[in-house]
């Protein structure tokens, strides 16, 4: 999918997530318990450098609802944010490894966000079929013993 489809599918993503946690998906046994807060903190840093004003103060999955408070009265302006950022081939962003530019950072954080949604679907699939928890089977349960 190009970034112009992640793009596209960004809001939807958000919410496939969001209501996945707010419905008590458990995502501690999973990667994305780790890397969801990260991709929102780095997102949300290259929506600032576009001239957003994004402000995280939790920890966690929670990071999730709150991105979402403030995404919803400024979607209009991050849309707008991500747009420029998305035609802007020079833009620059500083991080900890050096400089890297600002679209590709936005285009990898699109992308993570449409697999995390992708994966919360198949756990919440899972889930509804009664599948186990995948801490108490399989190769946790074997290796907890």
């Amino acid at each position: 999918m190009e970034a112009s489809g992640y793009y596209q599918q960004f809001e939807r993503n958000i919410d496939i997530i969001f209501d996945a946690l707010r419905v008590g998906l458990d995502l501690r046994t999973t990667a994305l318990a780790t890397s969801l807060p990260l991709e929102i903190y780095v997102l949300c840093e290259v929506l600032n450098q576009g001239g957003a004003q994004y402000r995280l103060t939790t920890e966690g999955v929670e990071r999730v609802g709150e991105f979402l408070a403030q995404f919803e009265p400024q979607k209009a302006a991050t849309e707008a944010i991500m747009a420029r950022l998305l035609a802007d081939h020079r833009a620059m962003m500083r991080t900890p490894e050096g400089r890297v530019l600002t679209k590709e950072m936005l285009i990898r954080r699109l992308e993570y966000f449409n697999e995390a949604a992708r994966q919360v679907n198949v756990m919440r699939t899972q889930q509804a079929l009664g599948s186990p928890d995948q801490h108490k089977s399989g190769i946790g349960a074997a290796l907890q013993k």
